[in-house]
């Protein structure tokens, strides 16, 4: 597929937003690990290839393991996710499949005994921005394949 929009004809300034977030995330504390991992997740969900390809690159940079990336699919079936990061991931997949899925009383009450809510409102953020990019990067067809860890 050719590529429609790429980031340079776009107007300057229009991502600043975004890009803050990202800035925001990596000086936070927050659990990055965790959060490429959710990423991952839910660019699978979203079918965006150009983010799924960043975000192995990134995960993989950062110690992830192959096997629990290929095995994200299907991760309530795989014994090698703790319970944060099924927490995490089920509540990326209820704010990602909204027409399917909801942050119900039982999920939200699963998170609020594994995280703070800093942390928990951290994660929507971070689902609510992948969402994003993945929904930006299939309009523009973002060519997947070139990105370098640390690229942005």
């Amino acid at each position: 597929m050719e590529q429609r929009i790429s980031y340079q004809d776009t107007s300057k300034g229009l991502f600043d937003g975004l890009m803050k977030t990202e800035f925001y995330f990596k000086k936070s504390g927050a659990d990055l690990k965790l959060l490429e991992l959710m990423k991952y997740r839910i660019s699978q969900i979203n079918g965006c290839a150009y983010c799924l390809d960043a975000h192995h690159k990134e995960s993989i940079h950062m110690g992830e393991t192959e096997q629990r990336l290929h095995s994200l699919a299907v991760w309530r079936e795989c014994p090698y996710y703790n319970d944060r990061e099924r927490a995490a991931l089920a509540f990326a997949e209820a704010l990602t499949n909204t027409s399917r899925e909801e942050v119900n009383d039982e999920l939200f009450t699963t998170l609020e005994g594994l995280f703070t809510k800093a942390e928990i409102a951290d994660l929507t953020v971070a689902i609510a921005q992948i969402n994003a990019w993945n929904r930006i990067n299939k309009a523009f067809r973002t060519t997947p394949g070139n990105y370098k860890v640390g690229q942005f």
